[in-house]
């Protein structure tokens, strides 16, 4: 069964505890793909080797499932599986979709209404920024299977529904390790949405315009600014991707009372000592308190 009445916090809880996972970046590996399932997966095993047998195996249902959530339709499906591939802006997923900005607004209130997605604008006033009617919303899929079927599955739908997964194999080892940069994203959100406790977070979001996108903004009850950003690699962050990102931001004239990182595998001694009370850093452990 797909789970579309949770937020991505609430799914990623039920991920982890059904299948008592306690490592987090096995967790989020995992939850890239299965997240918003109904189904119990024994994690020990590769995951291609459990696509294998719970997804492509299960074409066929999965298919007659997801044609029921979405409607099956064929514009519909090219406009999500522009979103699950792209940066996820309205206009860049109708692009690869090859429809007209007019379509595809009609497909994409459809699938908000299905619960399929929802539409994310950029959260200028947390900036004291002016609303820009140019910038593109951004669409998020309410459930990482269904991103998964859509970025991955949908596209080459015909060799895996006669059996034939070496394309599908191909296409997902050359981006698993990029494929749950977002969903790491969306909990860092989630995360930082529940960590400050003393002076609770009252609104956040994110930020985009033509030149630069902040992952994680937010505001405080004593009217804090909140700015952030995630890495999703195997590296350890280093001191000069905060000076850049920082460097980025002024150049747009934003700044900050907090800045929070959340990077998988931590941090450089050098960055590490400049943790403080402006500057917190995180890493995929601490998403165990989303648990």
């Amino acid at each position: 069964m797909i789970i579309l009445d949770k937020s991505i916090r609430e799914q990623f809880s039920i991920f982890c505890n059904t299948n008592n996972i306690t490592n987090m970046p096995i967790a989020i590996k995992y939850f890239t793909i299965f997240g918003g399932l109904d189904i119990k997966i024994d994690t020990t095993k590769p995951i291609i080797e459990l696509i294998e047998k719970h997804i492509l195996n299960n074409y066929q249902y999965f298919r007659s499932e997801i044609n029921h959530l979405t409607g099956g339709y064929h514009v519909d499906s090219a406009i999500l599986t522009g979103i699950a591939l792209g940066d996820r802006k309205t206009t860049n997923a109708f692009k690869r979709a090859h429809v007209s900005f007019e379509e595809g607004i009609k497909c994409i209130e459809s699938l908000y209404e299905k619960e399929i997605i929802e539409i994310d604008s950029s959260q200028n006033f947390l900036l004291g920024k002016r609303n820009d009617s140019k910038t593109p919303k951004k669409l998020i899929f309410t459930n990482p299977f269904i991103r998964f079927w859509f970025g991955f599955i949908s596209p080459i739908y015909k060799g895996i529904k006669e059996g034939n997964y070496e394309e599908f194999k191909i296409k997902f080892e050359g981006r698993e390790s990029d494929f749950s940069d977002f969903i790491f994203e969306e909990l860092a959100l989630s995360f930082i949405n529940n960590t400050f406790v003393e002076d609770k977070i009252k609104q956040h979001g994110q930020y985009w315009n033509e030149k630069i996108q902040i992952p994680i903004v937010a505001k405080t009850t004593s009217d804090k600014t909140i700015i952030g950003f995630s890495k999703y690699t195997d590296n350890k962050m280093k001191k000069s991707e905060l000076n850049k990102f920082l460097e980025d931001c002024k150049k747009e004239d934003i700044s900050a009372d907090i800045v929070v990182i959340f990077a998988k595998n931590g941090y450089s001694t050098e960055l590490k000592a400049l943790k403080s009370d402006t500057l917190k850093l995180f890493n995929a452990k601490s998403l165990k308190a989303l648990v």
